[in-house]
């Protein structure tokens, strides 16, 4: 039998296992105290199912992707050891203007402004 069913045949039956036994086990029901928020032995002062803003979320992956592309730029100094260091340059080049590019189009689209 090839390698690639094998595997297929693997997880279909472990994902349909998981899946009867998650159907079987009991249901949890929480109660108002497994709901409550702990803060170390005080009582809570409010809820802590307060909403919270999509900004946050939207700076901390546009922070990702930008430092994931900074990260492909690390590696740099070791790249001027090639045959040819232009074409080092030229990726290096490429991968800032990718950056710049990225963060124009974040400026334009208004996704770094904080307040609306």
């Amino acid at each position: 039998m090839n390698l690639i069913t094998t595997i297929f045949i693997i997880t279909t039956l472990l994902s349909a296992i998981l899946a009867t036994i998650s159907f079987w086990l009991p249901q949890m029901t929480p109660d108002h105290e497994k709901l409550s928020p702990y803060e170390c032995g005080f009582d809570p002062l409010g809820t802590a199912r307060l909403p919270f803003s999509l900004r946050f979320f939207l700076v901390a992956i546009l922070f990702l992707l930008f430092d994931l592309e900074i990260a492909l730029l690390l590696p740099l100094p070791w790249g001027d050891q090639l045959l040819s260091p232009l074409l080092t340059f030229l990726w290096a080049t490429a991968v800032l203007a990718l950056l710049t590019l990225g963060l124009i189009y974040e400026w334009l689209q208004g996704g770094l402004e904080w307040a609306e």
